[in-house]
């Protein structure tokens, strides 16, 4: 069909095209958690070998397609816009108009995109989709991840998600079948340590089966990245959260800690609880202090980055234990601003991520955003609420 299944997400760090990505199952074998919207309303499906083979056979012959094209274009095997839009002109019966309907002519030109893009980064890396790769049959997984090797030759590394309950269900030696055949990376939503936001969260797994699952991947040799929600407890476990992060993230010792502040969705569950005033967010502020709390009690050797943007504070990254001081010193060079310049810090940076990622704005939000500066201006009156709704505005489209 010249087109092969995408998912909806991949961890920034595979992003902008840096990454192949290869579907092993659809959406999420879990599918309950409070805050997530990501899969809502979709079946789990669980994808055969032979369905994945075939994508990574029309991924491999969009490949070669374009680095056909780039030969006979005089680029060298190099992949430009000149080799994308040579390849759509040379292949009418696959690209053009009415080669397919619109869906699927939408498919397939995206899959090319990407393809080029993965190509003209180097080839090195694949990330296989979607919510939890590693639900797949061990020995099916293997198979797959060699078919990789195989037909990729450049390939260096292969990551996934995954979730804890799956992993702590794997042995050691499954585990490192899939490291030796080629996982090179977990990516787990740990979210959080303690067990009474696990629970109020839904996320079906306990703070022990984090550490236990954490600890078997280290061992297996594959590198873990956690995922920590700041801001998840709200105002009432917010100590907890902090606390018990830290310290089931010191057992686990990961390779990498990756902060994604909490963004309440409007149309979420959790949106709905907070709603009906059964739970109450931390404002930004308190959010800062939870990381603080965080940090303060991280004593692993693991690289802490807040590489998303959700995050306020991009500043908080660095190789623990020996950049821990200047990192509390980025968040008290903030929490020292008096409560006027945070507000303008955090309206500037909220802005700026939107304008990052959709390189504009709607016009009423724009308008909204200059009204909200203006505010601050104005230093006889308090601009708080105003400033307050248009950066909760901004966020909702943080993705």
């Amino acid at each position: 069909m010249y087109h092969f299944e995408m998912g909806p997400i991949r961890p920034p760090s595979e992003g902008n095209d840096r990454s192949l990505l290869i579907r092993v199952n659809r959406n999420c074998p879990w599918n309950h958690c409070r805050f997530c919207n990501t899969y809502r309303g979709r079946r789990f499906e669980y994808r055969s070998v032979e369905e994945v083979l075939r994508d990574i056979d029309t991924a491999r012959a969009i490949a070669d397609m374009l680095k056909k094209v780039s030969w006979e274009l005089g680029c060298g095997g190099r992949i430009t816009q000149e080799v994308i839009e040579g390849t759509i002109s040379q292949y009418p019966s696959i690209y053009g108009r009415q080669a397919a309907d619109e869906e699927e002519l939408s498919a397939r030109l995206h899959c090319l995109i990407s393809v080029a893009n993965w190509l003209s980064s180097g080839a090195r890396t694949v990330f296989l989709q979607d919510a939890n790769a590693i639900i797949m049959r061990p020995s099916e997984l293997v198979r797959v991840l060699n078919y990789l090797k195989e037909t990729f030759p450049t390939v260096e590394r292969v990551t996934s998600y995954g979730r804890s309950k799956t992993a702590a269900q794997r042995t050691l030696e499954e585990l490192r079948a899939l490291r030796e055949a080629g996982l090179m990376r977990l990516h787990i939503g740990m979210e959080s340590g303690c067990d009474d936001v696990l629970a109020f969260m839904k996320k079906g797994v306990t703070a022990e089966e984090h550490i236990n699952a954490g600890k078997k991947i280290v061992a297996a040799g594959i590198s873990l990245s956690e995922y920590v929600m700041p801001g998840l407890g709200g105002r009432k476990w917010s100590e907890c959260h902090a606390r018990e992060t830290a310290e089931a993230l010191n057992q686990i010792g990961p390779d990498f800690i990756r902060l994604r502040s909490l963004i309440v969705r409007r149309n979420s569950e959790l949106g709905e609880i907070e709603a009906a005033g059964e739970f109450e967010q931390l404002d930004e502020d308190g959010v800062v202090e939870e990381i603080r709390q965080l940090v303060e009690g991280l004593n692993c050797q693991s690289y802490l980055t807040s590489d998303q943007m959700s995050n306020l504070l991009w500043e908080v990254e660095g190789k623990l234990p020996g950049d821990k001081p200047r990192i509390l010193e980025e968040i008290a060079q903030y929490q020292r601003k008096p409560h006027r310049e945070r507000l303008r810090f955090r309206l500037q940076r909220r802005a700026g991520s939107y304008y990052s990622v959709y390189g504009g704005m709607p016009k009423h939000l724009a308008s909204k955003v200059v009204e909200a500066s203006q505010a601050l201006d104005d230093q006889d009156t308090d601009p708080t609420p105003l400033v307050e709704e248009v950066i909760g505005e901004l966020k909702q489209g943080f993705v």
